[in-house]
């Protein structure tokens, strides 16, 4: 049996655009507008979820997707950064900014490890193989980042080596505990 996974990246928000540390804001303008327009160019999907951010839940809608919330698709939790910026983070705690960067099992920000996060996703992707058809999540961009990691099997510090634009597919297909993955393709390219 083949499995066949999309992992649909949010919509933009002020904090993608400040590099904020996700802060629950919602979608922006531009980002509902996007995700309005390319609304109905998914395809068929036997299920379909949804990360339980905010942003997630608002692009699914957009996207007019009857999604279900998957709690182990969500994103990364920064703990005390979140709603920072990356910059006040590193103006404050250097240290802790590098550490974090470097080393997959640091939570200087009392949160979740990298490595935690990426064993979520490969706990979550061993039971996704397990379920027939194709499956359609949105999902924040950590977690396509912590799937891919798990997928080519990439040492942990490869996972911030790795951009996923917003309103953006990634696929996984595979069979047997392989899996082939495609990356970063535009959703509103999709169908034509």
């Amino acid at each position: 049996m083949t499995s066949r996974i999309t992992l649909i990246t949010p919509a933009s928000n002020r904090s993608l655009r400040e590099a904020r540390f996700d802060d629950g804001s919602p979608l922006d303008p531009s980002g509902r507008t996007r995700a309005e327009a390319s609304a109905g160019r998914l395809g068929a999907a036997d299920r379909v979820l949804v990360s339980p951010t905010a942003r997630c839940l608002e692009t699914a809608a957009a996207l007019g997707l009857a999604a279900v919330p998957e709690p182990a698709a969500a994103g990364l939790d920064m703990g005390r950064w979140r709603g920072l910026t990356l910059d006040e983070v590193m103006a404050r705690e250097p240290d802790a900014v590098m550490s974090w960067l470097t080393d997959p099992d640091a939570v200087p920000h009392g949160g979740e490890p990298v490595r935690a996060l990426c064993e979520r996703a490969a706990g979550w992707l061993a039971a996704s193989a397990a379920v027939e058809g194709r499956t359609l999540a949105v999902v924040e961009q950590e977690f396509v980042r912590a799937l891919a990691v798990t997928v080519l099997e990439a040492p942990g510090p490869a996972f911030w080596r790795l951009d996923v634009p917003p309103l953006t597919a990634t696929e996984l297909s595979g069979r047997s505990g392989r899996w082939n993955l495609r990356l970063g393709r535009e959703l509103e390219s999709e169908g034509r």
